[in-house]
């Protein structure tokens, strides 16, 4: 199912196939906690940036691995690259845009201790 979304001032707008059985991670790192963050992870191939290339700002901490990219204008982060999927974007679940349909399931990640956190993904 194609899903849209964005960060709050509508900068930055992307579009994603999802499947309706999609799972959620809710990671306690540093940056999701505090953000709230709920990590919807998409195939690059099922990943479209629709507008807002040029909004995007980015921010790499700790390994430098994931790239964390917010909009210039709003600061909201509505997908970013992760570390623990090189091969998606994380979307973030409460940046889709309302009457998508998804209720998937929340499975929580301990990012604290990312690394064995990581192996039972």
């Amino acid at each position: 199912m194609i899903v849209s979304g964005g960060c709050h001032c509508g900068a930055v707008r992307f579009a994603a196939d999802v499947p309706p059985e999609a799972e959620l991670l809710e990671c306690n790192c540093s940056i999701c906690s505090k953000a709230g963050y709920l990590h919807l992870n998409v195939p690059h191939g099922a990943f479209e940036l629709v507008s807002g290339r040029d909004q995007l700002t980015a921010y790499r901490f700790g390994t430098g691995k994931a790239e964390h990219l917010f909009c210039r204008t709003c600061g909201v982060k509505s997908f970013y690259q992760p570390r623990s999927h090189p091969d998606c974007w994380s979307v973030n679940f409460r940046c889709l845009d309302p009457g998508h349909g998804l209720a998937p399931p929340v499975r929580f990640f301990d990012g604290q201790n990312w690394e064995q956190a990581k192996a039972g993904l």
